[in-house]
């Protein structure tokens, strides 16, 4: 873990210590820019929001952090070790856990094998003691079905542990692929549009669990959330993009003032 050298560039304190620190991040298809020179750090245990228009770049960074994307350009470092080149199934193993915007879940399985299918990184499978479930193969699981057992309740998913996927709502649906993130055990958690689609109760559940899971757990949570109501009310830090350029960066009450913003993206003050 380093000292970050350039704290006076990011407007924080001496001895900030940077969790995720990105630098200078370039990202093309062809012909079409999607994020260009991006660079900002996280500490641990932060919020940030980050948001803009669509087709601004927002899910393209957490893309690149989670290895989806590789960056033409750029440097992403993950608790002083750099990953940008670190091949994506790789990288859940160091802490870094997502959802995504269009729901990825295995729907002819159950909530609860869902949130199992996401421990695999925890275990070390012995094919002997494994065959016939006995002894230590045995204690590992259940280890892992207490620890699906605490995410279900923490969720309030107790009603549908036993449910097939593809038969929930879709809020549901979201819930469980939060959970699924929880069951890795992320340092880092990328939650893209976690409130998409949801109803005004859905997203208050939703905005309560994540602002549990970084008090209580101690999370570090990158949100991309369209949602400006949720974002200014429990996001720390706001980063604004705009056609792949950071335009705007601070507290959201700095956010919502900024001309850039409302201008590339709030809308005009009438």
């Amino acid at each position: 873990m380093k000292t970050n050298a350039t704290n006076a560039e990011y407007g924080q304190e001496p001895g900030y210590i940077a969790q995720l620190d990105i630098q200078d991040l370039h990202l093309s298809f062809g012909g079409v820019r999607a994020l260009a020179g991006i660079s900002f750090q996280m500490t641990y245990g932060e919020l940030l929001a980050i948001i803009g228009p669509n087709g601004a770049g927002k899910t393209c960074v957490l893309n690149c952090i989670s290895g989806f994307y590789k960056p033409q350009k750029g440097r992403i470092n993950f608790e002083g070790r750099d990953i940008t080149k670190l091949p994506p199934h790789r990288r859940p193993a160091l802490g870094i856990a997502r959802t995504f915007q269009n729901i990825q879940l295995y729907s002819g399985m159950t909530v609860l094998d869902n949130l199992m299918a996401a421990r695999h990184i925890h275990i070390k499978p012995n094919i002997l003691s494994s065959s016939i479930f006995f002894g230590p193969a045995r204690r590992k699981e259940l280890i892992h079905r207490e620890t699906v057992e605490d995410i279900i309740d923490f969720l309030d998913i107790e009603s549908i542990r036993k449910k097939i996927v593809g038969s929930l709502s879709y809020g549901q649906q979201k819930l469980v692929d939060l959970g699924r993130a929880l069951a890795m055990e992320p340092k880092l958690l990328l939650l893209d549009e976690p409130m998409a689609g949801m109803n005004l109760e859905e997203k208050e559940d939703m905005a309560r669990f994540i602002l549990d899971i970084l008090e209580l757990k101690g999370t570090t949570i990158i949100l991309v959330e369209h949602d400006m109501g949720v974002v200014m009310d429990i996001c720390q830090r706001v980063k604004v993009l705009d056609f792949g350029v950071m335009i705007a960066d601070g507290k959201p009450e700095e956010i919502k003032a900024d001309p850039k913003v409302i201008k590339a993206y709030l809308g005009q003050k009438t």
